[in-house]
């Protein structure tokens, strides 16, 4: 709606500028906004204020030529009025609005998308969590924000593919071998003891066990250094496998899953240290070889390989972040848990110092996560027997209210989950409140269709009996789902969904209360169960994005 405005607007400034009313030696951008209050009319826009400097005329005066240029040749306009210093404000027909609601029906599943994206290719890096044991409630909100993020953007017309980074090189695979080694000598009355440092979780202890039923003693007589290899790669292979299933089980796919150890396999991680070191951008000091990433914002110079000859995970993840970009995205996107936040700088500066530029990476930090019940804070040590894993909070609360409560607040703000609300079937519990709503009206349509009423589609309805004021609200607030697809996948928001949601859901809650869709009123009924159809198209494609199930009884 906004862009027919701006071509509106636009013009009316040709119509000034041929007419001599305005010198506009420079079209300027349009920008379209919507007034705060309804006294304001629908549209809004200070384009007269700032033309006043080039135009040498008062803001009030420039809107008043705007406006009538407006008025004179555009049909779908009710009025438009110069408001304050120079706001031109316009009102449009409720035939305006009524046209657009049946691309609305038209549209159905593909309702709310968009080419603003302009098929852009972004990879989307999210979880990436480190293979040495199951998910837990963290990593779940990053699934979950990803996840949809990744919708997201696929809906407002990127070219997106997803990707988990898998960590499998480096001490913690050792320690993951050694510990799981360790709880297979236990099993046959061996070993010295399981040492703090190593993995404590039940998880491991349930690896060695497989280990030992299908292996038997095999192993018992040899020395850690011979099975080493063996234990890590078992162990590895077993905790993926739980991430992948319990991911699967959360709606979650990876369009790829990539090993860190093929950055070594492949001399990727030796090949970026020789071309920064080729630019200029590498020193060696102490046997040591360092990054200069203090010149490139970076609040000091970061080691790259240590005095061992071992690379550091930096090293690793400035060759991933390459083949990203080699691979030809134009945006790399990371969701990394807010503890990672001061790596964000130096990741910056590495990829500076590869020569690209800065706009081409982008990080999202996800916060912390605080399970409740009722109220009082959930234990999350291992411990304390409470829900550690992201897989115990699905069991009990389910995939749609676990996926939702991760979504439905800032991703960069702190979360707390309540597991009791989370079950609650009320309207204090938001999932509940917008499922229930899309329930409602497909029930609505079941009574319909009892009473011999059937949905028309757009070439029989006559949307003209709609002329009910909440009607309207209800139907300028489903216009705005593209423009609110647009808006967060561009600013990389994904809860600005759950808050359309909520509110568009609370408008038909409100006017169903007092308003009888089907009634004896055939012409109405028809209009009103079109403009249900077209709420419910719009309720499941908003919960859809979220990968939310929309489900017709509750």
């Amino acid at each position: 709606m906004k862009n027919f405005i701006r071509e509106l607007l636009g013009r009316a400034l040709d119509r000034a500028k041929e007419n001599g009313d305005l010198e506009l030696p420079v079209m300027p951008q349009i920008i379209i906004e919507r007034p705060k209050e309804e006294k304001f009319g629908d549209f809004s826009t200070s384009l007269a204020m700032g033309l006043a400097k080039s135009e040498r005329k008062k803001p009030h005066d420039i809107a008043q030529i705007l406006s009538g240029h407006l008025q004179s040749s555009a049909d779908e306009i009710a009025s438009v009025k110069v408001d304050g210093p120079g706001f031109l404000n316009l009102s449009m027909k409720p035939s305006f609005f009524l046209k657009r609601l049946l691309k609305v029906a038209e549209q159905a599943d593909k309702y709310g998308s968009s080419n603003a994206g302009q098929g852009k290719k972004v990879l989307l890096e999210f979880v990436s969590a480190n293979p040495t044991g199951p998910l837990h409630v963290g990593h779940g909100r990053g699934a979950a924000v990803g996840d949809m993020l990744g919708r997201l953007l696929d809906k407002a017309g990127y070219n997106v593919s997803t990707e988990y980074y898998i960590n499998d090189v480096g001490n913690q695979m050792n320690t993951l071998g050694r510990s799981t080694w360790s709880r297979y000598l236990e099993l046959q009355g061996k070993g010295s003891g399981f040492p703090s440092d190593y993995y404590q979780g039940e998880y491991i202890k349930e690896i060695a066990r497989n280990i030992f039923e299908k292996h038997g003693n095999e192993f018992l007589d040899k020395e850690e250094e011979e099975v080493l290899s063996f234990f890590r790669e078992y162990a590895l292979s077993s905790v993926l496998a739980e991430i992948k299933e319990d991911l699967a089980k959360f709606g979650v796919h990876f369009d790829q899953w990539f090993s860190e150890k093929k950055l070594y396999d492949e001399k990727l991680v030796d090949s970026a240290v020789s071309w920064l070191r080729e630019e200029k951008h590498v020193y060696d000091k102490e046997g040591a070889v360092w990054l200069k990433s203090s010149d490139l914002n970076d609040e000091k110079d970061r080691v790259l390989i240590k005095q061992s000859g071992e690379n550091t995970y930096f090293c690793s993840d400035i060759a991933y972040h390459k083949n990203k970009i080699d691979r030809g995205f134009e945006w790399i996107i990371d969701l990394w848990g807010a503890d990672h936040h001061g790596y964000v700088p130096r990741m910056t500066s590495a990829l500076q110092a590869l020569g690209y530029n800065e706009n081409v990476f982008k990080v999202m930090l996800v916060q912390f996560v605080s399970l409740k019940r009722g109220g009082e804070k959930v234990s999350m040590s291992t411990r304390s027997g409470e829900f550690v894993t992201l897989a115990d909070v699905i069991k009990e609360v389910g995939v749609d209210a676990t996926r939702f409560f991760f979504l439905m607040r800032s991703s960069d703000t702190h979360l707390d989950f309540d597991l009791e609300l989370a079950k609650r079937e009320s309207p204090e519990n938001p999932v509940f409140y917008i499922q229930y709503a899309h329930a409602r009206i497909c029930s609505i349509f079941r009574t319909a269709d009892e009473h011999g009423i059937k949905l028309l589609d757009t070439t029989e309805i006559d949307l003209s009996p709609l002329i009910n004021e909440e009607e309207f609200i209800m139907i300028k607030k489903i216009l705005i789902f593209t423009e609110i697809v647009e808006k967060s996948a561009e600013l990389l928001e994904v809860h600005r969904i759950a808050f359309y949601l909520q509110d568009l859901v609370g408008t038909f809650h409100r006017y169903y209360s007092h308003n009888r869709i089907v009634s004896d009123n055939h012409a109405l009924s028809f209009a009103r169960l079109f403009l249900m159809n077209c709420l419910r198209v719009t309720i499941r494609n908003g919960l859809s994005i979220m990968g939310v199930s929309a489900p017709e009884r509750m």
